[in-house]
């Protein structure tokens, strides 16, 4: 056998970033474990999605509808658009990648705030284009001021996480609509809106709006988090036909299963949504307690319009993170930055609580 070196691979794989997803509880004797670490929905779903989902798995020998065609008019419909104008994906995450591949290549830039999504970056390199970081502003919200200032004639894709993945904050109208009309139309502004269930619609713009109104504007959505599909990954994507083919062109082919075609159509029922947002109140309402006892306790957390909480921790991440994970709480530490923590069910965030407070206690 003559020896070898293996097979050759692309150098810029050396540079980037693997994605961290988020751990699970630890394990401990007469210690319930409660995931507050990857911004899932705490409630299964509902039992009209569970058994649409069932009933999919029956035909699970034949390929899925490769243009998930009742699943984007069940989308067209509920929100309103052309069925051309949506394009549907493994998760929202796999549209970001996708995005890339239609509108950068080697040379060109990709602008985001940093810190945001951390699959923004990944996709970015992977699809050999240029990361375009814009720092977030003192409130941990995008500097859309400062992203206008660093666009080049490079840039050909803007990322706005409106909420923001992981601080939780978000933009508001004014300063949205004041940043989608400066960019320049040549480029594509994607908002990002994976939390949109739960933010304070009188307070938070709904990206649609701007899709509507500017050709250059696409708006990303996800069934994962407000209506309970992390498992099954699927999410969709708004925008005008062009933008929306090419998505197409550059999908995995039958990349979204028929389970998850079924599961999403069953969750736009407008009775089985109306459940499903019910429950993101209860978790907006957990959210704001737990905001307020961190507040009340001396801590700072960001504003949140999301099922998460951040807290800007710096140097003492880590030993946070290992005060919850010594009581049973997985929370997703980003290493000399912040702490985010998911929103959960009360039992798990009056630990959460407990565990701050006496956290900060011991630093006194």
């Amino acid at each position: 056998m003559t020896s070898s070196t293996g097979p050759r691979l692309r150098s810029i794989l050396e540079s980037i970033p693997s994605y961290k997803a988020g751990q699970p509880a630890p394990v401990q004797p007469g210690v319930v474990p409660f995931k507050l670490s990857s911004n899932e929905n705490p409630f299964p779903p509902l039992p009209e999605i569970v058994e649409a989902a069932a009933a999919a798995t029956a035909s699970m020998q034949l390929y899925p509808d490769f243009a998930s065609t009742e699943l984007v008019e069940a989308i067209a419909t509920r929100f309103n658009v052309p069925s051309s104008h949506v394009a549907v994906a493994t998760g929202s995450v796999a549209l970001t990648q996708q995005l890339v591949q239609i509108t950068s290549e080697p040379g060109d830039g990709v602008m985001f705030a940093w810190r945001s999504f951390e699959s923004y970056p990944i996709v970015t390199m992977i699809g050999g284009a240029t990361p375009q970081r814009v720092a977030l502003d003192g409130n941990d919200r995008h500097d859309l001021d400062a992203m206008l200032a660093a666009i080049d004639s490079t840039t050909r894709l803007i990322f706005v996480c409106n909420p923001n993945n992981p601080t939780g904050t978000a933009v508001g109208r004014e300063a949205l609509a004041a940043f989608v009309a400066a960019v320049p139309s040549d480029i594509l502004i994607v908002i990002d809106e994976a939390y949109r269930e739960f933010v304070d619609p009188g307070l938070i713009p709904d990206g649609l709006d701007f899709y509507r109104e500017y050709v250059n504007v696409a708006v990303l959505r996800t069934f994962s988090k407000a209506y309970g599909l992390a498992g099954v990954r699927v999410g969709f994507c708004i925008a005008h036909e062009a933008v929306a083919d090419a998505l197409r062109k550059v999908q995995i082919p039958f990349g979204v299963s028929s389970v998850a075609q079924a599961a999403g159509i069953a969750a736009l029922d407008p009775t089985v949504e109306a459940e499903a947002f019910a429950r993101c109140e209860l978790l907006v309402n957990e959210r704001n307690r737990v905001l307020a006892g961190l507040r009340a306790a001396g801590l700072a957390p960001s504003e949140s319009e999301a099922n998460f909480i951040w807290l800007r921790l710096g140097k003492q991440t880590a030993d946070f993170a290992a005060a919850c994970e010594a009581v049973g709480l997985a929370v997703r530490p980003f290493v000399g930055e912040g702490v985010r923590v998911s929103v959960g069910f009360p039992e798990a965030n009056d630990r959460f609580l407990a565990t701050a407070v006496t956290w900060l206690g011991s630093r006194a």
